[in-house]
């Protein structure tokens, strides 16, 4: 089973479960929270339990009872599988810890990897990979790159943004948190290399290793930017290209964390962030990423540079020019 519904080990309220289940899916969502409330009185102790009367609540609009079942799901969950921490800080109830939730979206990935390309691509209109892979081939047509010897991918998945960078990487490696994702990316045959790791963890130990690194849909679960790139600016060579994206908002907050528990990054603030990490700005274009619940959810595609070796010195890790 997956974790959204690991067994409560007594039948009754794995049936009242079922039911509720049910009852969500034809749209009935306090009915739904009714009979998990009722599953839960028998097996207080239920983790998976609380996590599903929480999202019933929330879906019925009562956020006090999601709030409450969120509470008891923490308390439950020292591991944070679950993500309840996150839940809470998205609905002001709470703060979220610093970084990323690594057990969160492992286990929320390692549950999606079947369904991902389906769900992303086909349903949600996803083509963030193309469209970043757009301003990779235009940067290296405008700086005379042929092709790079090693990349990274980071958050690798089922190989989406691989498959782009396939033909112009010598040597492409792929790291993703979620050990089902590797193995559905695995039998594409698209890397030359897969790695199971923490993406921070992953990176802390190179230097100069890649000439591009990529990040499709990877730092939205990252949170805040400057930890990432301190451990990911070492691992470019002077001159190497970095290409993620991020999802956007107007506001003065460096990011805020959404409902859908993906962070939001501002725009201005990401670039003041990419000048003082030492980046040099190439490409900064805000785009439709997707649609997220009848919804488009803007975003930033974002092209840098580690600046090479003959440009350090004079422009002190200043950004460069900014086409937008």
């Amino acid at each position: 089973m997956t974790k959204a519904f690991h067994s409560s080990g007594d039948v009754i309220p794995d049936r009242r479960a079922g039911y509720a289940k049910m009852l969500a899916e034809s749209g009935d969502h306090a009915a739904a929270a009714d009979l998990m409330t009722q599953a839960l009185d028998i097996v207080p102790g239920w983790a998976a339990g609380w996590d599903m009367l929480g999202s019933y609540a929330e879906k019925a609009g009562d956020l006090a009872g999601a709030i409450s079942a969120w509470r008891h799901l923490e308390a439950l969950d020292d591991a944070g599988v679950f993500g309840a921490g996150l839940k809470l800080a998205a609905h002001g109830a709470g703060r979220a810890a610093d970084g990323t939730a690594v057990s969160y979206v492992e286990a929320l990935f390692d549950q999606y990897a079947p369904k991902f390309e389906q769900s992303l691509v086909e349903r949600l209109g996803y083509r963030v990979p193309q469209m970043l892979d757009a301003l990779v081939n235009q940067e290296m047509a405008r700086l005379g790159i042929g092709g790079f010897a090693r990349a990274l991918d980071l958050g690798c998945g089922t190989g989406l943004m691989g498959e782009q960078l396939r033909e112009k990487v010598a040597f492409l490696e792929g790291i993703d948190v979620s050990a089902a994702m590797i193995a559905e990316t695995a039998r594409k045959g698209i890397y030359d290399s897969l790695q199971k790791a923490e993406l921070v963890a992953a990176l802390s130990a190179r230097r100069a290793e890649a000439d591009l690194v990529t990040a499709a849909d990877v730092f939205i679960y990252c949170g805040a930017l400057p930890p990432v790139l301190a451990a990911l600016v070492p691992a470019l060579q002077p001159g190497g290209l970095l290409a993620f994206s991020l999802e956007a908002h107007d506001g003065p907050e460096p990011l805020f964390l959404r409902p859908s528990l993906r962070y939001a990054h501002g725009i201005a603030a990401t670039r003041d962030t990419l000048v003082v990490a030492g980046l040099e700005i190439l490409r900064f274009e805000t785009a439709v990423l997707r649609q997220d619940r009848g919804a488009p959810i803007t975003g930033m595609l974002i092209v840098a540079r580690r600046p090479p070796v003959e440009l350090t010195a004079a422009n002190d890790g200043q950004g460069g020019n900014v086409a937008a």
